[in-house]
Parts: C-alpha cells; structure tokens; sequence
C-alpha cells in the first residue's frame, strides 16, 4: 500500500514545480513585458479592466479543465461572493492600476524590489485587522525591507536628476504609485489571510534582472545591486523565522 501512494503523490508535486515556476517567470517579466508593450498613452482603466478580464476567462478554462467549474457555481451566491471579496477586489483593481503608471516611469528591477515592500505592508496589517504578531527575526527582516525601499527611493530619485530627468516625476509616478500599490496589496492580503511565497518572490527579482540585462541590455543600477541581497535576505529571514506563540508549547 506504501507504493502505491508515491506515484499519486508524484504528479502532485511535479505540477505544484510547474505552476511555481510558471508563476516565478510571470512575476519576473511582466514589469519588462508592461514597460515595452504598453504605450505611455494608453488608457490605464482600460488596460486594467482588460487584464481582469483576461485572468477571468484563463481562470474558467482552468476550472473546466479540472472539472469543477460547475461545482464552483453551484455554491456561488452574489451576496457571498461581495461579502468576502468584494473590498478586497476593489483594493487590487485600484492597486492594478498604480503599478501601470508606476511600471512606466521606473526601470523593471527597480519597481519589482520596490513592489516587495507588500511583505512589510501584509506584516502590518494582518497585525492590525488579525492581530498576527511578528518574531524578533520577522522584525529584523522588515527592517531590512525598509532600508532597501529607503535606498532605492533616494537612489533612483537622485541619478535621474543627475542625468538631468526630473526627480520630482519619479517620484510622483513611479516610487509613489508603487509604494502605495504595495500598501493597498498588504492591506488585501491581510483581508484574505495570504501569505507570500518566498521562493517565487525572491526567483522573480533574478528573473527581472536577467530579462532586463537580455531584451533592454540594461544591467542593474548600484542602488538596484545593494537593495537586491537586502530584500532577498529579508524574504528568506521573513519565511523561515515565522511568530511562534509561547503559549502553544504547554
């Protein structure tokens, strides 16, 4: 009987491997794909709208290829679903539509470190709606988060006014939009009680850097390279040193 639940447990992980690895190139190349292929005139609402949309339709082909697409709408109700995703919708579509203005205005590597501050955002909220504490480590990672956001904000802000771009404008539409998407994403998050990924966030930071060093021949800023060990230690401190609650021990 031992044998015979390896070969059904098997498959299990190879596509748990194939959606996170999916799912790491996705977060690694939209900044570069959003920044090349989308126009500085484009209508934000409508370009959000059509990406909902198009999550919408990839999301019932899948539940058809499972089959449960009908089991999903057997239990669906419009109150029960505005109930419990309702603001949380409206918090993405608003954040959705920062992170387009941001990813036109910041370099792909810059804006994908800086959107990872939704780390310390959720860590900020879900203690304050959920009452979830974070360890002395946990603390120590957030900290680092905040240096690093800290240094790629006066970073980023200062070489563009060197190179004689305004300052002022990167930061009103590109770090202030994606720091505020970060905000809206952890106060989300801690609405739907998510919790992150290390693996997939800190993959996808490389994945940004690569892209953008192949297709733009653009390698990454020093503030980029002093901010990237920052965040990625932070997000492996973050996930392996969770809050453990003295109380449980007994």
């Amino acid at each position: 009987m031992g044998s015979s639940s390896t070969p059904a447990a098997a498959p299990s992980r190879r596509k748990v491997a194939l959606y996170l690895t999916l799912l790491t190139l996705q977060y690694g190349a939209q900044p570069l794909i959003s920044k090349r292929f989308v126009r500085q005139d484009t209508i934000v609402t409508s370009l959000v709208l059509a990406t909902e949309a198009a999550k919408v339709i990839c999301a019932i082909i899948l539940l058809i290829a499972e089959g449960s697409l009908k089991k999903q709408f057997s239990n669906w109700t419009l109150t029960g679903s505005l109930t419990a995703s309702g603001l949380p919708a409206a918090i993405y579509a608003l954040q959705n539509s920062l992170l387009q203005i941001s990813y036109k205005n910041l370099d792909s590597l810059t804006f994908s470190i800086l959107n990872q501050t939704k780390l310390l955002w959720t860590a900020f909220f879900t203690y304050l709606i959920l009452g979830q504490k974070q360890s002395s480590k946990q603390i120590v990672a957030l900290a680092l988060l905040i240096s690093a956001a800290v240094l790629l904000s006066v970073g980023e802000s200062s070489s563009k006014g060197s190179m004689g771009g305004s300052s002022d404008y990167v930061l009103l539409y590109g770090i202030i939009p994606v720091t505020v998407a970060s905000m809206l994403s952890g106060l989300a998050s801690s609405l739907c009680q998510w919790a992150s990924q290390g693996f997939v966030i800190v993959s996808a930071l490389l994945v940004t850097a690569l892209l953008q060093l192949v297709f733009d021949g653009k390698p990454p800023s020093h503030y980029c390279l002093m901010a990237l060990p920052l965040v990625m230690t932070s997000i492996f401190i973050y996930q392996k040193y969770p809050y453990a609650d003295r109380k449980k021990k007994d």
